[in-house]
């Protein structure tokens, strides 16, 4: 019997950093994703995982910066509303420790990447809904997505780098 399960948004955050002029790195996070995982054990080790986010609830925290990553320099949120995943395999390293392998596409191009996940484990929430908690770390590159706005500086550094780092904390409940 498989056991389906949500993402609580309330108790989520989808996050993203990226390094500036190299020498500082820029947070930012999608303020409206959706998310479910479908599993038949109390340790997800089969889990299946369908995600997506809303490219234009993107913020960092900076108007300007937030109107220039929905531009076509980077995520087209016009023509490409939402990026998606939805994993190949989740495997169990570890006591609590998993690999989550799946296909991540943005701006209509797919590629497999790979998260490093905790499970966090298990509680029932004060109003008898069973939550599950999970911490996801990764990292893509965003040319690889045609995430493709580059500029250097006078001196020749390097303004916007090309990995980002993924910081996703995720807590599931359990639907009926």
């Amino acid at each position: 019997m498989s056991n389906k399960w949500s993402i609580d948004p309330t108790h989520s955050e989808v996050e993203f950093k990226v390094k500036h002029l190299m020498i500082s790195t820029v947070s930012g996070k999608f303020s409206s994703f959706q998310g479910e995982a479908t599993s038949s054990t109390d340790d997800f080790s089969d889990a299946a995982i369908q995600f997506s986010a809303d490219i234009k609830s993107i913020s960092t925290g900076n108007e300007m910066r937030d109107g220039h990553l929905m531009s076509d320099d980077f995520f087209n949120a016009d023509a490409y509303p939402q990026l998606t995943f939805a994993s190949t395999s989740f495997t169990k390293n570890a006591d609590g420790e998993y690999a989550l392998t799946g296909d991540l596409t943005i701006r209509n191009i797919t590629k497999s990447v790979k998260l490093e996940v905790a499970y966090n484990g298990m509680m029932t929430d004060p109003y008898g809904n069973q939550k599950a908690g999970f911490e996801l770390n990764g990292k893509i590159n965003r040319k690889d997505f045609d995430l493709k706005w580059t500029a250097t500086t006078e001196a020749g550094g390097i303004v916007v780098s090309d990995e980002v780092k993924l910081v996703c904390n995720i807590q599931l409940v359990k639907l009926a």
